[in-house]
């Protein structure tokens, strides 16, 4: 067993994050190594998925608020909390100082973020939002929205924790590729179904065992 990770582990990753990896390969810096490469790489094939998703939950949701307010700035009528607001002004403050032409209402759609979609289904809009508009941007869903919502909500943060570079290889990803799939499914079954086509991360799972034993490397 080699217990000496390499030495530009301490400036690129730190001792204090690579020693998650270590602890879970009690102590084997090579075998660490190897899961920190393959951390990076199911994360990776991870990406088209959830990109997938955050795009099917923005365009059908923007979509069916736009058909429910008339205009394609729905969030100038529609009643946003004051936080939700806030998120909005924010993006058209942003797109303001830094585009040379006016901005579109597609433009701010576009660049709010994952978690402000989530955020719509939230208890808060149960009455305002949910009940009469936002339930039909999931046609194949007949649950309650609490469980949507809280479904949503684990897929962002799973999103967040990729983004951020953080672990990922000691949870349960069979299950949270299984609900990124239930949740497109929800939107569109033919979208889930295309997405599934392109999908590399049931191949990376499979090869978690050959990458950290050595047989194979990690690819990315």
């Amino acid at each position: 067993m080699n217990t000496a990770p390499p030495l530009w582990i301490h400036d690129m990753l730190s001792a204090p994050r690579f020693a998650r990896y270590l602890q879970t390969t009690n102590g084997d810096a090579e075998q660490a190594m190897r899961l920190y490469w393959w951390n990076v790489e199911v994360s990776a094939a991870f990406y088209g998925p959830l990109h997938c998703l955050e795009l099917a939950l923005r365009n059908s949701m923007n979509t069916h608020l736009r058909a429910r307010y008339g205009v394609a700035d729905w969030w100038t009528v529609a009643p946003l909390s004051e936080a939700s607001m806030r998120k909005v002004n924010e993006v058209r403050a942003s797109l303001a100082a830094r585009r040379s032409r006016p901005r579109r209402a597609d433009d701010v759609v576009a660049a709010l973020t994952f978690g402000f979609w989530v955020s719509l289904l939230s208890r808060s809009y149960d009455r305002h939002l949910w009940v009469p508009v936002l339930n039909r941007a999931f046609p194949r869903y007949s649950g309650r929205r609490d469980q949507l919502h809280d479904n949503f909500l684990s897929m962002q943060l799973f999103r967040n924790r990729i983004m951020h570079h953080e672990p990922i290889h000691h949870r349960d990803l069979i299950a949270d590729h299984a609900k990124i799939y239930r949740l497109i499914g929800y939107i569109s079954p033919n979208a889930a179904q295309s997405v599934a086509a392109l999908d590399r991360v049931p191949d990376v799972l499979a090869r978690r065992h050959t990458l950290l034993n050595g047989s194979h490397r990690s690819s990315f």
